[in-house]
């Protein structure tokens, strides 16, 4: 197996992803909370693809008095400033990605696990004429499900 396709760009300094947030806040004209920033933190951290109730779990270490509402609502206020996305599943809870390069997802349907891999011919896939000219595409997005090696090993 080609272990390439799993080098997604997770590994840029925690300054320069809390400069981006920052420039991204700013642009969006919302203020820089204490809360949102460790939110924020916690998201693009994790290697995971979390549900609000991890970061929640982390950020109230520093922020004791931080709800679950709360966190849940940061996040999605994240993703619609671009500095997360949603992780779009079937019937699990929502997943959240802080890691904002191109990338595709991996969702094992047995532990549910989500794996980041890159698949650059991915990025560029082609629109039927009649939607591109019908709709402004923000994001294309690339979701496979299956079961993971790690998995597939215990099956045997």
């Amino acid at each position: 197996m080609n272990n390439n396709i799993y080098k997604v760009e997770h590994e840029r300094p925690l300054s320069d992803k809390i400069a981006d947030f920052e420039q991204l806040c700013q642009k969006a004209k919302l203020k820089i909370t204490p809360q949102r920033l460790e939110v924020y933190k916690e998201l693009v951290k994790s290697k995971e693809h979390p549900s609000a109730d991890m970061p929640w779990r982390k950020v109230r270490k520093t922020l004791p008095s931080i709800s679950l509402d709360t966190v849940n609502r940061t996040l999605l206020t994240l993703s619609k400033i671009g500095a997360a996305f949603v992780v779009e599943g079937s019937g699990d809870v929502k997943r959240f990605d802080g890691g904002m390069t191109n990338h595709q997802h991996f969702r094992c349907t047995e532990c549910h696990r989500i794996i980041d891999f890159h698949h650059a011919p991915f990025d560029s896939i082609a629109l039927p004429p009649e939607l591109a000219d019908s709709f402004l595409i923000v994001r294309k997005t690339v979701y496979l499900e299956g079961i993971c090696r790690f998995c597939l090993k215990n099956h045997n």
